[in-house]
């Protein structure tokens, strides 16, 4: 077996080098803490949650405006008090109609 092949020093420095560029290559990419990959995977994980926040502000901004809409209108008040949790005025009677499928 010829020990020369098996020698590092007695390589090209070419080869040396192609060696080295694979392997900085290889850790840059994969392996590092700032990683390519690692950069790749939380730009994707930002713009979910920038459109996660911009969903968010939408559902605040009707909320609002719904919260508004109550406070201005009592007769909307009124309504969901009646429809959605069964409230009913003194003195009246209050008959629920199922439907049948």
């Amino acid at each position: 077996m010829n020990l020369q092949v098996l020698n590092p020093l007695r390589w090209r420095k070419s080869f040396l080098f192609l060696i080295l560029g694979g392997f900085v290559v290889i850790w840059f990419t994969f392996i590092d803490t700032y990683s390519i990959w690692t950069r790749i995977k939380l730009g994707q994980r930002k713009a979910e949650l920038k459109a996660k926040k911009e969903q968010l502000k939408a559902e605040t901004r009707l909320l609002k405006q719904k919260i508004e809409n109550l406070k201005t209108d009592p007769f909307l008040l009124e309504r969901i008090a009646r429809e959605e949790y069964g409230m009913k005025k003194e003195g009246e009677t209050v008959y629920k109609i199922k439907e049948i499928d």
